[in-house]
Parts: C-alpha cells; structure tokens; sequence
C-alpha cells in the first residue's frame, strides 16, 4: 500500500508538531479496531450533514441575553436594555450588536426546560437526552449524544479522508461536561482537542506523529500486511476485512495531509481570524467551522474562559455561572459578552457566506439558564456585595442556525419573569432529536446496554418542526 507522509519539514506556519500515538490512553488503531465487529450490515447514513454544537458551561443568563423581559419588576429584569434586531420584534441584549445586525440567519429558542439545577445533572441530563440516575457528577449512566454520533458515524465508513467524524475542543476529558460513552465503550468517545487554538503554540497532541516514526510505522504495515492477507484466507465473517479499513482509518489520519490542514488554524488569513477574535471562543469556532468544511460531522466546542492563561478580573467568572458569589452578573456580562457576539456573528456569518448554511446545523446553548431574580451576594474574590443570579433549569435560551431551516424565528416563550414556559414547552431531547434527524441518525433505534438489554437512543421527544429544513432549502 502507498502512503503520502507529510513532505519535508512542516513549515513555520503550520503548529502540529508530531509527537505521540496515544489516543486517551489507547492507540487510534486499537480505538477503531473495537469498533470494527460491529460495522457490518449497518444502514448507510447520510455523508454530507452536519453538527456545530457550542457549549456554554455554567449556565448562560437567558434573561440578560436572549429572553429579556424590560416590564419586569426591576429586581427581575436586569439593568441592561433590550435591542431591536433586523427581525421585526425580535430583540436580544444591547451588548450583542454584532448578532442583531444578523439575527434573520438564527432562531432563538426560548422554552427548553428540565429539572436538573446541579452543574453535573445539568450536564448529563443535557447531553444523554436522558433522566440522570443521580442529580450530581458528570460521569454519565448513559451516553453522550457525542458518544451516539461517533457510534453511528464510525460505524458507517465516517473516517472520511482520515478526518474524525466527531470531535470535542475545549475540553480537559469527556467526563468533564457529561461527554462520556457510558455502555457504548471507549471505542466511540470523541477524537479530543483540549488546547486553545489562539495561542501561539497551539498543537493537536492526538495527531502527532514524530519524524522517526514514520519509517517505524512504514515497517509495521509492511508486515501486518504480510500477517492480515494470510489471516483474511481464513477468515469467513469478513470481521477482519472491517477491522482492516479501521486500520488504514488510523493510519490515514495520521498521516493525512487533509486532517493537517483542517487542523491547521495559523493557515487562516489575519482578517478571518481577527473577526472571530483572537480569543478562545472565536478561535475555537473558527476551528470548528474549519473541521466541518473538511468533513467532520460533529463539532462541539466548549467555550468557558473566554481568555485561559490570563488572569480573569476579580469581579467576573472562569465560566458562565454567574452566582452574586462568583462575580457580578452585569460586570461579567459587560467583560464576557462582546468577546461571544464576536465568536457567535462571525460564525454565522462565515457559514452563511461559504455555502454551509445548508448542511451545517448550530447550535449555541448552555445546560440550563439563572434565576430570573437577582440576589446579591459579597464576591469571594471582589470583597463586596455584588449582583448574581443562581441556577435555573426551568427555562433557558439558546441560538440555532443554518441546517437548511427557515430562520429569523422565536420558538416558545416564557411567562412575564421569565421563569416558566408557557409557549411551546420543549426539552433537550426535543433538541436532540432534531439534530439526530439533520444527521441522519434514526434515534428511535435501540444499543444493549451493560446488561444486554436494548436502550433507545431517545426515550421520548420529537423533532422540533419549525428548525426542519424549509421546502426551497
């Protein structure tokens, strides 16, 4: 077999530096290879749809962002002002101008709720579509939709060109959000990038390969060729004719000048990058639409710290969980906020301006919003008393775009304080099932869990209609 090693030395501007073949403690090879038993007579699913999903740990305030409610009490509603965007009575927070000059290319979702207020229920009921066995931890019972799409796409020839179909950024494991694979197994976690693409150095450690290994591994496949052809003589289930293509799946992400290039942010002209910022959160969606456009299928990218490795001022959060303890709501958003309507605009913008709108869905939300009162709190860092609000699963917003859908939508609605839904009651599994849908996924279908026994992928929730694809799309 031929194999096409990167040429020479990588140029200056190129950071994927070759080191490693450690993949979460496992090789890529032996990652695929449990994966492949399991390939066999699977049905074909689509292979040009997919997913950028933005996560918003700690839990985003709907009702300084995107569910303002201006005739609230004042100790309800916040001091900032809600501004028009260019959708007729659609108006998100005067901080974010970027988006409401592009608000007819998104729809807010206002009524998702559940009933999990701890960080880690809120996670795992979020990302499992499924009631958490405990209301604490982020070590799932059930697995990450991440997990499910890696399963389903894997499993269907989805290492196109090398490229992952599934990858999650900004992330230190895929327990730390709920990302875990729960029954499905380590073979179908998501393939990681944990540094942030702003910095200078930044590295995808999980594709490095070192010069001198490249004659190693050219060895290797000589040999295994030697030993599979014998052993595919012998082999009647065609299981070892899978495991083959995992094979040349982790080897030609390897040594993929596609997967390379996708990762390679620095290749970006200084005029894109700085439009999305040069910040975690707009280098991280730059990178994700860079992933997509290549062939990823499923993209998420948690965005936290808008700024890791500089000190976070004393008045404001690490992440999105604005307790009057933690930091002062307003000034936090204040801090926060124009770096996110930097990130999200540029995003949408970018995908509508390269055709992508159409196949490529996203999705920009948190695990649950705040309370729609505010408290008040002495900040563990400022020293004073200072506004927060606290979690709140009962209603929350969140932003979805392109997927072909029609857009320039509200869907659902809270009460006058923003507590409750009392238009259009969704649930994360509603949200989910349309993002399965848009993929291809058919999440009616069933996996054995550690027991044997068949667990559907969705327990209950439906797409939700007015995000399906419009006619002319």
């Amino acid at each position: 077999m031929k194999t096409n090693f990167c040429p020479g030395p990588i140029s200056r501007r190129s950071f994927l530096q070759f080191g490693g073949l450690s993949l979460f403690g496992m090789s890529m090879l032996d990652q695929m290879r449990l994966n492949a038993a399991s390939a066999l007579g699977a049905p074909q699913l689509p292979q040009d749809t997919s997913v950028i999903f933005i996560w918003l740990p700690g839990g985003p305030p709907h009702m300084e962002m995107y569910d303002m409610k201006p005739e609230a009490p004042v100790e309800y509603r916040g001091i900032f002002k809600p501004m028009k965007t260019n959708v007729a009575g659609m108006e998100i927070c005067e901080l974010m101008p970027m988006q409401a000059k592009i608000a007819d290319k998104f729809n807010i979702i206002r009524s998702v709720s559940h009933e999990f207020a701890d960080h880690g229920g809120g996670h795992k009921r979020f990302m499992t579509g499924r009631i958490p066995a405990t209301p604490t931890g982020t070590i799932n019972d059930a697995p990450a939709v991440t997990s499910i799409i890696a399963k389903c796409l894997t499993e269907q020839g989805g290492f196109k060109d090398g490229m992952p179909p599934v990858v999650l950024g900004g992330a230190g494991s895929f327990d730390a959000y709920a990302n875990g694979p729960a029954y499905l197994g380590a073979s179908h976690t998501p393939f990681m990038v944990g540094d942030d693409p702003s910095n200078r150095n930044f590295s995808v450690r999980n594709l490095a390969i070192s010069r001198e290994m490249e004659a190693r591994l050219e060895d290797r496949i000589a040999l295994r060729q030697g030993l599979d052809n014998l052993r595919r003589d012998v082999d009647q289930s065609g299981v070892l004719t899978a495991m083959d293509s995992f094979n040349q799946n982790a080897f030609q992400m390897l040594t993929s000048t596609k997967v390379r290039e996708a990762f390679d942010i620095a290749a970006e002209p200084t005029r894109v990058r700085d439009r999305y910022g040069m910040h975690a959160y707009g280098q991280r969606a730059l990178l994700a639409r860079r992933l997509v456009e290549s062939g990823c299928r499923f993209v998420e990218m948690v965005w936290e710290n808008p700024f890791p490795g500089r000190p976070t001022p004393v008045d404001c959060v690490q992440n999105w969980d604005s307790h009057a303890v933690n930091g002062n709501l307003f000034n936090d958003a204040r801090w926060r906020f124009p770096v996110y309507d930097q990130a999200v605009s540029a995003l949408i913008e970018d995908l509508y301006a390269r055709g992508l709108d159409k196949r490529t869905l996203l999705v920009v939300t948190g695990e649950f919003g705040r309370t729609p009162k505010i408290s008040t709190a002495v900040g563990t860092q400022s020293k004073v008393m200072q506004p927060g609000r606290d979690h709140w699963p009962k209603a929350m917003s969140m932003i979805v775009s392109g997927g072909g859908m029609r857009t320039g939508q509200i869907i659902g609605a809270t009460n006058s304080r923003g507590e409750y839904p009392v238009e259009r009651p969704l649930s994360p599994n509603d949200l989910w099932a349309t993002v399965y849908q848009h993929l291809g996924v058919d999440f009616t279908q069933s996996f054995p869990d550690h027991q044997g026994r068949p667990m559907p992928i969705l327990p209950f929730g439906d797409t939700i209609n007015e995000l399906l694809p419009s006619k002319s799309a």
